[in-house]
């Protein structure tokens, strides 16, 4: 319902009470606007290119200019949002500054939201004000081969929103095109609903998003990183198909967390010194290595049989274990990978690679197909979040140096917006929550 032209509005959501609002130009953290109304400014945590360091120097917070909808954007009132890696290398300026991509003054960062449907551009026809959403960081324009009977991952206009564009969901409103958004899973929290897309949607694709080698019942993938965001999630989503996650482990206490998941079993990396680059070839250093990631290997076969090496390798440390992921994939088998957490210098011995026919794959996020069924399992209940923390809106520069040190707990991170506390699963608890000053 449109708000009434007053200093008062009344705005009413469908099958919800009724809530007054006064119109203002910017509001506090935690207090609701009139539905569909769009102050002139908003609150946001702000990065700008001579700030580039450490995320509690380099995210200031700032008043700035509430973004507006083109034909087919929409605007969304941003509840909580989810706190990635690509936050901590935006802060850092590293790969490269993303500055240099999307060449805005400053740049707001978040690739996670679940939140309202606050304004719509006038050729968006799926979304409606009001629309509870979570919302895929994969963007593009639209009018290529690759976005139209193609894959829009491979579209020389793709980018990732609040990493590659200039706003991210780290402010009270975002601004993202329509094709981003997804039903908002009604039984989870915001904060819970916030955490999951990216790195859910990234495992998804990684796992069925690369024929001939997508996942099938019974095969078996090596999963680094198990008790983290992609991790935790590629274990659910390797069990939902029927096949087999083995998960690595640096910490002995998250050994619990990663079987309650489902994996088949664990292995801790911290039993094994074969970590780093690859030692050059047929010297006495790199047999010392190959007898040691021989060594893991075994562990692998411990847990899938003897002689049976794992059919996929799902990868995002990158430099610190690519070497023995190229060696331990089987013959015909698939190392997929998204990121490199460790360092981007990755070294194998290619004459595994090429003798026994392994596919390196490269992954990059998900488009919206992959990403919608991936949120579809949400929605049905078949996966869980696995939220770890939820950092209060004053923290999330915090939240990034916890990430960046590994000193988070196991699963995916949180933080709040515009919901006044944790908990709340309705507009109308948003509402009363507001009123109140919970």
């Amino acid at each position: 319902m449109i708000a009434m032209e007053s200093d008062m509005a009344l705005d009413l959501t469908t099958g919800e009470a009724a809530y007054a609002a006064e119109r203002k130009d910017l509001y506090a953290m935690g207090e609701m606007p009139p539905l569909g109304h769009l102050p002139a400014q908003m609150h946001a945590w702000v990065l700008r290119r001579e700030r580039h360091g450490e995320p509690e120097t380099a995210l200031q917070l700032e008043v700035v200019d509430c973004p507006k909808p083109d034909s087919n954007e929409v605007i969304i009132l941003v509840m909580a949002a989810g706190v990635n890696y690509n936050g901590v290398w935006a802060c850092l300026g590293q790969p490269v500054s993303t500055f240099d991509v999307h060449k805005a003054p400053y740049a707001i960062l978040g690739s996670d939201a679940a939140g309202i449907v606050w304004a719509v551009g006038d050729k968006v026809k799926r979304w409606k004000v009001g629309d509870e959403v979570v919302v895929h960081c994969n963007q593009d324009d639209g009018d290529d081969e690759d976005c139209n009977g193609g894959d829009p991952m491979y579209s020389p206009s793709q980018r990732i929103w609040g990493y590659e564009t200039a706003d991210g969901s780290f402010a009270q409103f975002t601004r993202v095109q329509s094709q981003q958004l997804m039903a908002r899973p009604q039984h989870l929290t915001w904060e819970e609903s916030a955490c999951y897309t990216l790195t859910l949607a990234t495992a998804y694709r990684m796992l069925f998003g690369h024929e001939p080698h997508d996942l099938k019942p019974g095969q078996n993938v090596l999963v680094w990183g198990a008790s983290g965001g992609l991790g935790s999630y590629a274990i659910q989503l390797i069990n939902t198909a029927g096949a087999n996650a083995i998960g690595v482990i640096s910490d002995e206490s998250k050994r619990d967390f990663v079987m309650s998941l489902g994996a088949k079993g664990v292995i801790n990396r911290n039993d094994f010194s074969c970590w780093g680059q690859l030692p050059t070839v047929n010297t006495a250093a790199y047999d010392i290595w190959l007898k040691e990631a021989r060594r893991f290997g075994k562990a692998i076969w411990d847990i899938t049989g003897k002689g049976k090496n794992v059919d996929m390798v799902f990868e995002h440390p990158g430099e610190a274990t690519f070497p023995v992921s190229s060696l331990v994939c089987k013959k015909g088998g698939m190392v997929v990978i998204c990121a490199g957490t460790t360092g981007f210098n990755c070294t194998f011995d290619v004459r595994y690679m090429w003798m026994h026919q392994k596919r390196l794959q490269g992954s990059h996020f998900a488009h919206l197909k992959q990403a919608s069924a991936a949120n579809n399992l949400m929605v049905e209940r078949r996966l869980d979040p696995c939220m770890s923390e939820c950092f209060g809106w004053d923290e999330i520069p915090l939240a990034h140096t916890k990430m960046r040190r590994n000193e988070h707990k196991p699963g995916n991170m949180a933080v709040l917006v515009q919901a006044p506390v944790m908990g709340l699963r309705t507009f109308a608890d948003t509402i009363e929550a507001s009123r109140e000053g919970r």
